[in-house]
């Protein structure tokens, strides 16, 4: 089977406001809306996915689907678009889809939608905590303390409390899978308070691993490099974009469809040993 031939930078110049529109980016990445084959994996799971609604998560979304799953997606208000894109997807596949405006960081709105997934799915196997927020900065003073705030608000602190809110429904061999970064392991300066967050979705994935397995509960964590997604023309400076994952030794930047596969196999019962892992998917590129 020969490999889809995917872009490759350089890309049109291209900026958007956070968190970015999928219809507006050229190229149009790809979920796998065309390419990704079910196999049945997960078979009546239940699933939560915030940040279902664009890039990673919706090509996770769309893969959980085609697997056999029943899939929620929460996504920020305005995003309705591509969160009807996904639903769409989801429910060709013959499964149901639940969406869910909501903002992650207010623990009001995290409850909510916690208590809404499990009521509408009867139930909850897997949580898959991908949404984030992202900005690029020039320098060092151009960091705020509210940005600061911000970004670790929703790439930290709501991943804690989600998966503090999911754990009564996945006791029993419920399966959790971060979205960490290669920025973890290599912080990319221009977006400190991002890559000083990844760190710390790593090391909370590898700390959960330890106290929820007495739970019967997996952790793990995705750690993807240069993907092609709305957070690029919403996150990084313009020229930046034009040559996004040129640096790879792919030479291209990934696209979300080609981490479906890696998010199928953390949530399946197959990887059932499988807990406290960082995955790095990043095109050959070297990470410490």
């Amino acid at each position: 089977m020969a490999l889809p031939d995917y872009p490759r930078p350089p890309f049109p110049a291209q900026q958007q406001s956070f968190p970015g529109k999928t219809a507006q980016m050229q190229p149009r990445p790809d979920h796998g809306e065309d390419s990704y084959r079910g196999h049945g994996l997960l078979q009546g799971k239940k699933a939560l996915i915030t940040g279902g609604d664009s890039g990673i998560g919706a090509a996770v979304a769309i893969a959980f689907a085609r697997e056999g799953a029943d899939v929620a997606i929460a996504f920020l208000d305005g995003e309705q678009d591509d969160a009807r894109h996904v639903q769409q997807q989801i429910e060709q596949a013959g499964r149901k889809a639940v969406l869910v405006p909501c903002d992650i960081s207010d623990p009001a709105q995290a409850r909510s939608l916690v208590d809404r997934v499990a009521s509408e799915l009867d139930g909850l196997d897997i949580l898959v905590n991908n949404a984030a927020y992202q900005r690029y900065y020039e320098h060092f003073d151009d960091i705020t303390l509210d940005d600061w705030k911000r970004t670790f608000d929703t790439n930290v602190h709501a991943v804690f409390n989600l998966t503090r809110l999911c754990v009564p429904h996945l006791r029993g061999g419920g399966a959790i899978i971060n979205t960490a970064s290669v920025n973890s392991k290599r912080p990319t300066p221009n977006i400190l308070p991002y890559s000083a967050t990844k760190g710390a979705v790593a090391n909370l994935t590898l700390g959960l691993a330890g106290l929820l397995a007495e739970h019967q509960i997996r952790v793990n964590a995705v750690l993807p490099g240069p993907i092609w997604t709305p957070f690029i023309p919403a996150g990084m400076a313009a020229e930046e974009v034009e040559q996004f994952g040129a640096q790879t030794p792919f030479g291209r930047p990934g696209q979300p469809a080609e981490l479906a596969s890696a998010y199928v196999m953390l949530a399946s019962d197959s990887a059932s040993y499988t807990s406290g892992a960082l995955l790095t998917i990043s095109g050959g590129a070297a990470t410490l």
